[in-house]
């Protein structure tokens, strides 16, 4: 590995610390305290204790600012926590320590120190060290960040701002831009508080298999893989869905999944490759219910995560208050193109009434291709404020349970937030003699490499002919919702390690 001169220098650093006997990574630490609760101890001291008290502490970092001044270095460490600054003095640490810490420690080196707190006479809770040592020597220096002084006030410039390498890179990201790290802390409170939600309304929580010998649950192109013990061929799963309806079968009555999953197709703002999705199911329960517990369950999140229930969106102010808009499918076509689908029955009609408005469509689509098509380009960008779009067809909706005396529509509706997707749910259909003839239906009517053609699964239909209560299931991209609350315009900000394109050498 080439390496730069300023790593050369620290690598050399490393070499004298050995040949002294100064191990420069550590098998462990000891801190007693992190930053932050450092921090708070002194100011409670402050409030009701004796001034005159010594709070010792061992607390430990990465260092962030270095300013060495004659006989006495400040150093500001960063943990998980935030920043204290501590205070090294030659009277407490002599000579040889204050040689060391000049020498030896730089920006990006992990260390630990011991000693009391004070606050010093800018007003700083500080730490007067009177030991420390080495726990980890950063041989590449991170992306420095830099500050510039406006009216007055610090501006701190980050140091990595280039997105591409953000996402290559995100251990150096996490490690510059303390924004990025609030971005994942909102994620883990967002499914924790999606969890306690449903755990409170006695959903149990599962896990299904991620491999699966026969895909489906939803629309999409699966990854393949092989087990070469058993020579069998597996898919990883594209939705839990099917296993999680084999449970309310089971008479589970209430279950969920958070988890990831694969689905094999492109990549955009909103769209990886590998995703966490929540998925639920409740007995006893249609699609009117399963809505009334989506706009609560959301607002339950934002009361908990953010302490509020208005977000900033793409420069839109949006309420995720209940109750949300409900707008039915085939009006906010009407509405957005002009297009009533009820008087287009077939493939051959709908592409007609969309070519005489000029509207793009490949030909030869199925009916349900052409009105996916209409609603991503026309409806779903006018959908800003929390919508719930309702009745599809049956077309596209293969898993769901048809509107009493309307064969050709199911209940199904889309949670949208700022013109975007956000959840699927469906009353859910029982009738294994239906789910049957759907499964031929979509086999005959999509080619073997289309997205929508959905596997016949047998199993799927015996669990179906044990029976199964009515049905509410509902599916919700927890990555989309993390974007919605943090206000990122990609989905790769909000996920740790996002696909990327091979680098080419």
């Amino acid at each position: 590995m080439e390496r730069t001169e300023l790593e050369k220098i620290r690598l050399e650093k490393i070499e004298r610390m050995r040949a002294e006997g100064i191990d420069p990574y550590p098998t462990t630490a000891h801190p007693t305290h992190r930053a932050m609760e450092a921090i708070h101890l002194f100011e409670e001291m402050e409030k009701t204790g004796d001034p005159e008290e010594k709070i010792e502490v061992t607390l430990a970092g990465r260092i962030r600012a270095n300013r060495p001044m004659g006989k006495i270095v400040f150093i500001h460490i960063e943990d998980s926590t935030g920043r204290i600054q501590l205070f090294f003095r030659v009277n407490n640490i002599g000579q040889d320590g204050l040689k060391r810490i000049k020498e030896d420690f730089d920006l990006g080196d992990f260390i630990e120190a011991t000693g009391t707190l004070f606050r010093t006479k800018t007003g700083e809770i500080s730490v007067l060290v009177d030991s420390f040592r080495m726990l980890a020597k950063a041989v590449t220096p991170l992306p420095a960040a830099k500050d510039e002084v406006v009216d007055g006030q610090v501006i701190r410039h980050a140091g990595l701002t280039d997105s591409e390498t953000r996402y290559r890179q995100r251990y150096a990201d996490l490690a510059v831009n303390p924004d990025v790290r609030k971005i994942f802390q909102v994620r883990a409170g967002t499914v924790r508080a999606l969890r306690e939600y449903l755990d409170n309304l006695d959903f149990l929580e599962v896990e299904t298999p991620i491999l699966q010998p026969i895909y489906g649950g939803a629309a999409a192109r699966p990854f393949v893989t092989q087990h070469n013990q058993l020579k069998q061929e597996l898919y990883l799963r594209i939705s839990f869905e099917l296993y999680l309806k084999r449970l309310i079968v089971g008479g589970i009555d209430r279950v969920y999944e958070i988890g990831r999953d694969f689905r094999n197709e492109g990549v955009s703002y909103k769209h990886n490759p590998e995703f966490t999705q929540l998925e639920l199911y409740m007995a006893y329960a249609d699609y009117h219910q399963i809505m009334e517990l989506t706009e609560n369950m959301l607002a339950y999140v934002c009361d908990n995560v953010l302490g509020t229930r208005t977000i900033q969106f793409r420069g839109n102010t949006i309420n995720l208050s209940p109750p949300w808009k409900r707008l039915e499918l085939r009006q906010g076509l009407i509405e957005t193109t002009g297009i009533d689908i009820n008087q287009h029955p077939t493939a051959d009609s709908l592409e007609a009434a969309m070519k005489a408005k000029n509207y793009p469509f490949k030909p030869g689509s199925a009916r349900g291709k052409l009105i996916d098509a209409l609603i991503g380009d026309y409806l779903e960008p006018t959908l800003l404020e929390p919508t719930f779009l309702y009745d599809y067809p049956r077309d596209i909706s293969p898993l769901a349970k048809s509107k009493p005396g309307d064969p050709t529509t199911v209940e199904r509706f889309e949670g949208f937030v700022a013109g975007m997707e956000l959840c699927n749910a469906f009353t859910e259909l029982n009738d294994p003699l239906d789910q049957e003839q759907r499964f031929i239906e979509m086999g005959r009517d999509y080619e073997s490499e289309d997205e929508e053609r959905h596997p016949m699964d047998e199993d799927y239909l015996r669990a179906m002919s044990y029976g199964m209560p009515p049905t509410g299931g509902f599916g919700m991209g927890v990555d989309r919702l993390v974007m919605l609350l943090t206000n990122q315009q990609t989905i790769r900000e909000v996920l740790l390690f996002p696909h990327l394109r091979k680098v080419e050498e």
